[in-house]
């Protein structure tokens, strides 16, 4: 049987330079070391631990989308652009916010840049993707593009390229960080209903794959490629397939990180709720108690 995937030693070192995504990888990194230089100039001190993950892990995986197989076939092939999308919006920003970037600005920060930066935590826009049912609901909108034309003008624009290279990643850090860093805090019961509702987005998250994988005709209409082609490079319905294969696995594994936060998220929450019972006095506990009662007769 003919392959249509890339050999693995193709796959690992082709790659193109992608002068766009040096500039925010140069800029990201340039800001981190301008906190740790903050820090230090006032006698502080910020661990190595976030600093390696922030560079290896999440610097360094958004390298290896840009510039890897994924960054250099992605107008070519399907698979190479929906998989470098799911990458770049799940977990690209998921290893960074492993970095801790929030927390490095704001201990480094001071003054009008600090005021500014905790407004942005608390704003109405990071409440609502730090709702945590809100990411794969968003991502589950946003990949039913695929199966439209739409997705073959997607890959084949410079403009959207430049743009998927800069936005994708930064909205999956405000799908990624205010969860990661409980930067929106919730009572227990609302966290329970969004920890059910999250496993109702679960199965949501699989649509686009799967009508991916599953449809027979090719979605996007977009012409054959003409031209000497490798023998692995895979005709338009595979290349829809696989498609749908990598985009299903990636939307759903990148749901559980959203569970484990959710439950940690849970776990504080209580803990902290059933200490500020514990403090109450006999009086303040027993006049809880009675309205609690005659809320519910």
């Amino acid at each position: 049987m003919e392959s249509i995937t890339p050999p693995l030693v193709t796959f690992l070192t082709t790659w193109r330079f992608d002068a766009v995504a040096f500039v925010v990888l140069f800029l990201s990194g340039a800001l981190y070391f301008r906190g740790i230089a903050a820090l230090r100039k006032r006698g502080h001190h910020w661990p190595m631990r976030p600093t390696v993950w922030f560079f290896l892990l999440g610097l360094g995986s958004y390298a290896w989308v840009s510039f890897g197989f994924l960054g250099a076939y992605s107008h070519e092939i399907r698979w190479a652009f929906t998989t470098r999308i799911a990458l770049l919006l799940f977990v690209v920003p998921a290893l960074v916010s492993l970095g801790k970037p929030v927390a490095l600005a704001r201990v480094a920060l001071t003054g009008r840049a600090l005021r500014a930066t905790n407004w942005f935590v608390r704003s109405r826009l990071v409440r609502l993707f730090g709702n945590a049912i809100f990411a794969p609901l968003f991502a589950c909108a946003a990949f039913m593009v695929f199966l439209t034309p739409f997705a073959a003008v997607l890959r084949d624009s410079d403009w959207s390229e430049w743009t998927i290279t800069v936005l994708t990643p930064a909205v999956g850090l405000l799908l990624v960080l205010p969860i990661a860093t409980h930067a929106v805090l919730r009572t227990s019961f609302f966290i329970t209903i969004e920890f059910l509702l999250a496993f109702v987005a679960m199965v949501l998250d699989a649509i686009p794959g799967l009508l991916l994988r599953l449809n027979y005709s090719v979605l996007d209409h977009a012409p054959a490629l003409l031209g000497p082609l490798p023998s692995w490079f895979p005709n338009p319905l595979h290349d829809q397939h696989l498609s749908g294969d990598f985009l299903w696995f990636i939307a759903e594994m990148a749901d559980i990180p959203v569970l484990i936060f959710l439950f940690v998220r849970w776990m504080r929450s209580d803990r902290q709720e059933g200490k500020k019972l514990d403090e109450l006095t006999d009086e303040q506990m027993e006049a809880l108690t009675q309205e609690h009662l005659r809320a519910h007769r």
